[in-house]
């Protein structure tokens, strides 16, 4: 069967600073779209070290033997462990090339890439916006109200009204086109 890299489906980039909701909205968003028959893909960035499975079993055993990969299979799902072993971090068009096709890619994290991106900003005891410092940010949803001298091409959404940040989101996968390559 030929595989079709989810890079053809639209691209949006989730981001915002750490605690302001990111994994919240991306829950309600991805459950109403999948609700709907979307077929959606997350990819979710970490800067940590990642434990898929305990250590004691099968498959990490024969990762921590030396395995470039490890593929766990069962009736429910399945997930592949790449161990990098000193190797560059794959980049975002790197794994967004793993993925099957989809109707939309959601991306939490990969901040530096130039992909569209929706930022979750609440203002409270942060470091301060992003959309500022970022030209790749088209839309905030925040719960402080739109300020003065805003860029004109950076919607303002309301955090609390889910429902219309779902709209914006469903208008914006309309009008994208595939992205292009996104080199940082």
């Amino acid at each position: 069967m030929e595989h079709t890299p989810a890079a053809a489906a639209p691209v949006i980039g989730i981001v915002g600073r750490s605690g302001s909701g990111k994994t919240t909205l991306l829950e309600y968003l991805v459950g109403q779209l999948a609700a709907a028959g979307r077929k959606v893909n997350v990819i979710k960035h970490s800067h940590h070290d990642l434990e898929l499975e305990p250590p004691g079993k099968d498959s990490a055993r024969l990762r921590r033997a030396g395995a470039a990969e490890v593929m766990v299979a069962s009736p429910y799902r399945y997930a592949i462990v790449h161990e990098l072993r000193g190797a560059a971090e794959p980049g975002l068009d790197e794994q967004l090339a793993r993925l099957a096709p989809a109707d939309l890619t959601l991306v939490e994290g990969f901040k530096s890439f130039p992909i569209d991106k929706l930022e979750i900003h609440r203002g409270v005891g942060d470091k301060g916006p992003l959309y500022p410092h970022d030209e790749h940010i088209v839309a905030v949803a925040s719960t402080l109200p739109r300020p003065a001298g805003l860029a004109p091409h950076i919607d303002w959404l309301d955090l609390d009204d889910r429902d219309a940040i779902l709209a914006w989101l469903l208008k914006r996968m309309a009008g994208m086109p595939p992205p292009a390559s996104s080199s940082p």
